[in-house]
């Protein structure tokens, strides 16, 4: 599964559009390295976000089916780590 389409399906970005544009900017790391939109998500993989105010360290659990419910949806990843700044 691409990452911009794990990051909407999982419900960590709310917007397949905004994912790609973060991950086009530089803005979403996989396993510590810059990553692209069409990344290939796997299991395991260690996924970091810089937001506007904070960093987010997610893991990958599963991979989500397209349509995932939202209730459903944070059984795809764990939160590592939440970095505030300013």
């Amino acid at each position: 599964m691409r990452l911009d389409q794990f990051l909407k399906e999982s419900r960590i970005i709310k917007r397949r559009t905004v994912a790609k544009q973060m991950c086009d900017e530089g803005f979403v790391f996989v396993n510590s390295k810059k990553a692209k939109a069409s990344y290939e998500v796997k299991m395991g993989d260690e996924i970091e976000i810089y937001f506007k105010q904070k960093k987010i360290k997610y893991k990958v659990e599963d991979l989500p089916q397209k349509g995932t419910p939202k209730s459903l949806a944070k059984k795809y990843y764990t939160t590592i780590s939440e970095e505030y700044y300013e």
